[in-house]
């Protein structure tokens, strides 16, 4: 019986029609929002499909945005990112087909030297090229983490009870890679 070699394709993030967004909960009333603007994905299968896709991803802490200055310098400081001395939070993992369009994605994301496990829920957007001829697909994703477990515990308790940050941070992000 003969068998066939499975051919490994490779996809690169497209930054330019990618985010990596994140919000919190602020004074336990509203959410604030913001993003890193400089990150990196690669993304490695076999087969037709996404099942069992490696993943590794690099997000430069220094590129956290929130459309504020002064809180973008305090969340870059040592009581949040310590992006002096922690320049980069990576992600590794696999993707696993759900059903229809829906994958799991499981992985450990390191954020200032710490690992943990995390779980995303995707949505395949499908594959399509470019006018230019380029193959593309396209996946959104989200999950929640609990910032204490990579030791990002900084906060204020509020007079009325609670606390000025939540520990939930929500994850979310467009994504759409290239095919090398």
């Amino acid at each position: 019986m003969e068998t066939k070699a499975l051919t490994t394709t490779t996809w690169q993030l497209d930054k330019a029609h990618s985010e990596l967004l994140f919000k919190v909960k602020h004074l336990m009333i509203t959410h604030v929002k913001g993003e890193f603007r400089d990150f990196d994905a690669t993304v490695s299968t076999t087969g037709i499909d996404f099942q069992g896709a490696e993943i590794e991803a690099v997000v430069r802490t220094a590129s956290i945005d929130t459309n504020h200055a002064d809180r973008d310098a305090h969340l870059k400081s040592a009581d949040f990112f310590d992006c002096d001395n922690h320049p980069t939070m990576t992600f590794a993992g696999k993707a696993y087909h759900i059903s229809g369009s829906n994958y799991e994605i499981r992985g450990i994301l390191t954020i200032k030297a710490i690992s943990h496990p995390v779980t995303l829920k995707a949505e395949y957007g499908g594959i399509m090229k470019d006018p230019w001829g380029n193959e593309k697909c396209g996946f959104s994703f989200t999950g929640k983490i609990s910032r204490s477990l990579w030791n990002i515990t900084w906060n204020a308790a509020l007079e009325a009870g609670g606390v000025l940050v939540s520990d939930e941070v929500v994850l979310m992000g467009e994504i759409q890679l290239s095919k090398l």
